[in-house]
């Protein structure tokens, strides 16, 4: 945990936001894998972590705006469950830790809620991600279910937008722990992605390899596949074999639970063929010229777009695009090889706050989502601001299906060269991927270098 007074801190910044009400926290409760005593490996809710910092399932929270009371709700255990579980702290201990002032069990919170609603007091709630969560809330706050999240308040959600976007040193110092793993995870990943070995030899070893540096989970599964142009191809069956290219997409968590990002293409050769090669410079080079633009004040919609005018001019000199690259890009023609943002927020969540919507996150008054194919899938737009923390991860793809549809169509006929593109429809895809810290001045790469450069790549692989 951080110390009680980044918490305390939290809470109080928090609660100056509101005029009144009841600001309601619950936690995540343990989910069964196949019955109730086998559980997942538990994960506690990012918002509760961020304000509360107690990392224990079966926990709730609120914030009384009107009386000022910050009360932590739970369990206090007995010996039956100690046996099993090993000491556990109080409630009023837990509560300390985190400077709140009052604690209770799970039945005083229930009461708290319901006393509120006959009240007819505000209660204000973020929306729910889980199913167990929304049947809690709508027992507790008497509403039915399917109006749960409808009734979640737009109000909390800008609050902890606005506080958790501007990311502090010592969350930055939990990020860079993350990286530290990521780091050894790549060099690993690199040394054994030969031919003859089968994508689920890298993705366990790499996952392993998180979990015995002490990640407590990957905060999200684990991307490791030769079809690249698979986005989240989440199948490791296939056996690598020469030429082939491995997409490798992973991440590691901080003791706090921060979270890393980071994806490389691996030539499971060791060497980049010539088109490999060709179009790995294509996607640096829009990498490195994103990460160059990235500043205070800069809207991040217009680094996606310089990212995709390099991917265009790139795919235009190797004969794929025709016509003027802006104008390809205008059109959206080059969504073809680039379908999908330039990157995302990242924090406690890989995607950071996205269970609260991703156009509160990535949008505002100014900054609105496009409705263009591809574009349409940028997850951040809005003017980057000091103390966000971003992914960049341009990439180029070659998808079947995707060319198959937009051939029968005729689709950008004018800038789309299909004869040349449907020889590659087996080329797969290259995604490169890292994670920057708007800075006061500019930005920062989180992390130890890792290889990048083709040079590098062939040399991590190499050794």
């Amino acid at each position: 945990m951080f110390t009680k007074e980044t918490y305390i801190e939290r809470r109080k910044r928090f609660r100056e936001r509101f005029d009144s009400g009841l600001l309601f926290f619950p936690g995540n409760g343990e989910s069964p894998m196949n019955y109730p005593a086998n559980t997942f490996t538990f994960r506690q809710d990012s918002n509760f972590l961020y304000f509360w910092g107690l990392d224990y399932p079966d926990l709730g929270a609120i914030i009384d705006v009107d009386s000022g009371d910050e009360c932590v709700y739970g369990t206090d255990y007995g010996v039956d469950d100690i046996i099993w579980m090993g000491p556990q702290e109080t409630m009023a201990e837990k509560s300390d830790r985190i400077g709140a002032t009052k604690s209770g069990s799970l039945k005083d919170l229930e009461e708290k809620l319901r006393d509120a609603v006959h009240k007819k007091r505000k209660i204000h709630y973020l929306p729910p991600y889980s199913g167990e969560t929304t049947l809690q809330i709508s027992n507790w706050l008497q509403i039915p279910h399917t109006d749960v999240k409808k009734g979640a308040s737009e109000d909390m959600i800008r609050a902890v937008v606005s506080l958790r976007s501007i990311k502090s040193g010592e969350e930055i110092e939990q990020m860079e722990m993350a990286h530290a793993i990521s780091h050894e995870m790549y060099k690993l990943a690199m040394r054994i992605s030969n031919p003859g070995r089968y994508e689920y030899e890298v993705f366990g070893a790499v996952e392993g390899l998180a979990l015995a540096q002490g990640s407590h989970l990957v905060p999200f599964p684990v991307i490791c596949t030769i079809h690249g142009e698979v986005f989240h191809g989440h199948e490791h069956g296939n056996l690598m074999k020469e030429g082939d290219l491995l997409v490798l997409d992973s991440g590691a968590e901080s003791p706090l639970h921060y979270a890393s990002d980071i994806t490389r293409t691996i030539p499971v050769s060791g060497k980049f063929s010539g088109l490999q090669k060709d179009i790995y410079e294509i996607v640096l080079a829009a990498n490195e010229k994103a990460i160059e633009m990235i500043r205070p004040g800069v809207p991040y919609r217009d680094v996606h777009l310089e990212a995709a005018k390099i991917v265009a001019d790139g795919m235009k000199s190797l004969g794929f695009i025709k016509g003027s690259s802006e104008d390809a890009v205008a059109a959206g023609a080059h969504a073809l090889f680039f379908p999908h943002g330039l990157g995302h927020m990242i924090g406690l969540d890989v995607h950071d706050m996205e269970g609260l919507g991703e156009d509160y996150v990535g949008y505002d008054d100014e900054f609105k989502r496009s409705d263009q194919f591809g574009f349409a899938y940028l997850r951040l737009g809005k003017k980057l601001q000091r103390g966000f923390v971003i992914t960049v991860e341009p990439g180029i793809y070659f998808v079947p299906e995707l060319i198959d549809l937009w051939h029968s169509q005729s689709k950008f006929t004018e800038f789309i060269d299909y004869d040349a593109v449907v020889k590659q429809k087996g080329f797969g895809g290259i995604r490169i991927e890292d994670d920057v810290e708007v800075t006061e001045q500019g930005h920062r790469v989180l992390g130890k270098p890792i290889a990048k450069t083709a040079e590098d790549v062939e040399s991590w692989c190499s050794a």
